[in-house]
């Protein structure tokens, strides 16, 4: 889960070095470093901490040379210390490298290279690699052959960046299932683990796929298999992306930026092809077993839709978390997969597909990052156009994500004739209000959301509960308010309550309910149920809700109106506020959480 770059070019190399990385920071943040070529050989500085600072009190961006490497890590293999940043340097100097991945036979690797007299500096698994270069390399090969040779010995997922002083005018990157592409600009050339870290700079793209390697020079590239050296036409991917749209347009934080570009974002997924959808529902209405399949937040958004295909369309189609798929997903001929995830690289969920693929299923995916993984391997493919998410927190993919799911749950239910042509238009239209209830929500709830949080910030323990197809909101809402506040918080069914976790519940307990609209009637009544169950027990009710609670709560949110199709997504809206203003009363580095990183691309 790190991020590298690279660049060659005319001009002075580490200004740009420097700010690719910082642009690439929500993959890791534990310790950055650069390498470049000039007059003196491989220059490299590195440090513990966050680009901005230590580039700065390391005066990165003065490093001369117009070719250059850089990385910044989240630890997987050895401590967060200036040993283990990267680049790593061979014994003689002449090799640097930047690595995403996980080298698995590192150990074995490392006791040969050290019988042989090699001396390793650090605990990573990387660090193999550049005296992997050396060795092969002092053995007579040029440094192309030394990288396709050291290559083949790796076992494991890479994506791998080296520039060598022995060819001091080209960088060398390869790929095995982790991100790696190509930017392509007159009279400079960019290596990227994501289109964010160069975009400002060109839109023109190549995307690198499992087993292949490319040569790199200032004005061109070629790519070509590791495993029989043959050439691979590569074609230029236009990315529809703004460099407007990596900023934070006067926000603190890109999470509140992110929040609050939710109604935009709906707009996209709503704006979405339609034939895109109607294949997928097409595929689902014709396949057994469906399953849906995500990790963390992309899992609760596939509980959403296992709820809304059941409850519309009739169609039982389990949510299960990527990286319980070897066990649980059956791989049947049959079936079909769809995938959720927001970088399209999520190691677990690109396994899954893989597996799907494997045994003769369909596979589908709803992606937000263009020309990723999954874009390119699924069979059929949702482009969710939400734009870049810049904070670790996802809260904006996740609910463009949640509208296609609601329009590919009407779709399969069309498709199964299940759904009134009147019912079928009535949440049509509900999703096309969304993006004026949601900038609604935003105007007139923050204060009272403000408020809340700073009543309860001081709390260590949450709960959020709820019923139905609320509940994988309230599991959502936990999420967030960990992951960014450090706080416990636990999401649940509210029916559990009376199951255990009761005896949890205190005076000092903020119980944060979903409260459905009042037109569902049998969701509120069993919600309302729960509620009094915490009331009884002096536990801190809050209610997020639609009109006044019979009763009253501790606080109340009041949600502008929706439908009870819509009305989970202004839960979550609150939710991901709640959880960005307990955070800044709290102090936290709230775009930046501690031991997380945005794209999970190592088992």
């Amino acid at each position: 889960m790190c991020g590298i770059v690279g660049s060659i070019g005319e001009n002075p190399i580490a200004p740009i070095l420097v700010e690719s990385i910082a642009r690439l920071e929500y993959r890791g943040y534990d310790s950055c470093g650069l390498a470049t070529i000039n007059s003196h050989g491989i220059e490299i500085r590195k440090a513990v901490g966050a680009v901005e600072d230590v580039a700065a009190a390391g005066d990165f961006a003065s490093a001369h040379g117009d070719i250059g490497i850089a990385h910044t890590r989240w630890a997987t293999h050895g401590g967060v210390s200036l040993v283990n940043a990267h680049p790593h340097l061979s014994c003689d100097g002449e090799f640097a490298v930047v690595h995403n991945g996980i080298i698995s036979n590192h150990q074995a690797l490392r006791a040969e290279l050290r019988e042989r007299g090699h001396r390793f500096a650090s605990e990573t698994d990387t660090e193999i690699l550049a005296h992997l270069l050396e060795e092969t390399h002092h053995g007579g090969a040029s440094v192309e052959q030394a990288f396709v040779e050291a290559l083949k010995r790796l076992e494991g997922t890479f994506a791998i960046a080296m520039i060598s002083a022995r060819d001091a005018k080209k960088i060398y990157c390869a790929r095995q299932q982790s991100p790696l592409i190509l930017g392509l600009s007159p009279q400079t050339s960019y290596i990227a683990s994501d289109v964010n870290a160069f975009l400002p700079y060109t839109r023109r793209a190549v995307l690198l796929e499992d087993g292949e390697y490319a040569v790199v020079a200032r004005d061109g590239y070629c790519v070509r298999a590791i495993e029989d050296g043959m050439t691979r036409p590569k074609r230029i991917t236009e990315i529809d992306w703004h460099i407007d749209s990596i900023g934070k347009a006067g926000h603190r934080h890109y999470m509140e930026k992110e929040i609050c570009e939710q109604p935009e974002t709906v707009r996209h997924a709503l704006a979405v092809n339609h034939e895109e959808i109607a294949a997928i529902a097409h595929a689902m209405s014709r396949s057994r077993p469906n399953v849906l399949v995500g990790v963390g937040t992309t899992y609760y958004v596939a509980l959403y839709g296992q709820y809304l295909l059941g409850a519309l369309a009739g169609e039982f189609a389990p949510a299960i978390s990527s990286d319980e798929t070897e066990a649980l997903a059956p791989a049947d001929p049959g079936g079909l997969m769809l995938a959720i995830s927001q970088s399209g690289e999520t190691f677990d969920t690109l396994q899954a597909l893989r597996r799907a693929r494997a045994a003769g299923a369909r596979t589908a995916a709803i992606v937000n990052v263009p020309g990723s993984s999954m874009t390119r391997e699924a069979d059929l493919v949702v482009q969710q156009d939400s734009g870049p998410e810049i904070c670790v927190i996802s809260t904006k993919a996740a609910a463009a994500q949640l509208v296609l799911l609601t329009r590919l749950a009407v779709e399969v239910a069309r498709a199964k004739q299940r759904v009134r042509n009147g019912k079928y238009q009535k949440i049509i239209d509900d999703l096309c209000a969304l993006p004026h209830v949601i900038q609604s929500a935003l105007g007139s709830i923050r204060p009272a959301i403000r408020d809340l949080a700073w009543r309860y910030h001081q709390k260590p323990n949450w709960f959020f509960l709820a019923r139905g197809l609320f509940t994988p909101m309230a599991y959502e809402a936990a999420l967030k308010m960990k992951e960014v506040t450090y706080l416990h918080a636990e999401g649940m069914p509210a029916g559990f309550l009376k199951h255990g976790t009761l005896s949890l519940v205190d005076e000092e307990t903020p119980c944060v309910f979903l409260i459905p609209p009042e037109e569902d009637k049998t969701l509120f009544d069993l919600t309302m149920s729960s509620l009094e169950e915490v009331r009884a027990r002096k536990g801190k009710v809050i209610a997020l809700a639609f009109d006044r609670v019979p009763g009253g709560a501790d606080t109340e949110i009041i949600l502008p109106p929706a439908s009870p199709v819509t009305a989970p997504l202004l839960h979550l809206v609150a939710a991901q506020l709640l959880a960005y203003e307990t955070a800044l009363l709290l102090g936290r580095n709230i775009d930046r959480p501690r031991s997380l990183a945005k794209s999970v691309t190592v088992s």
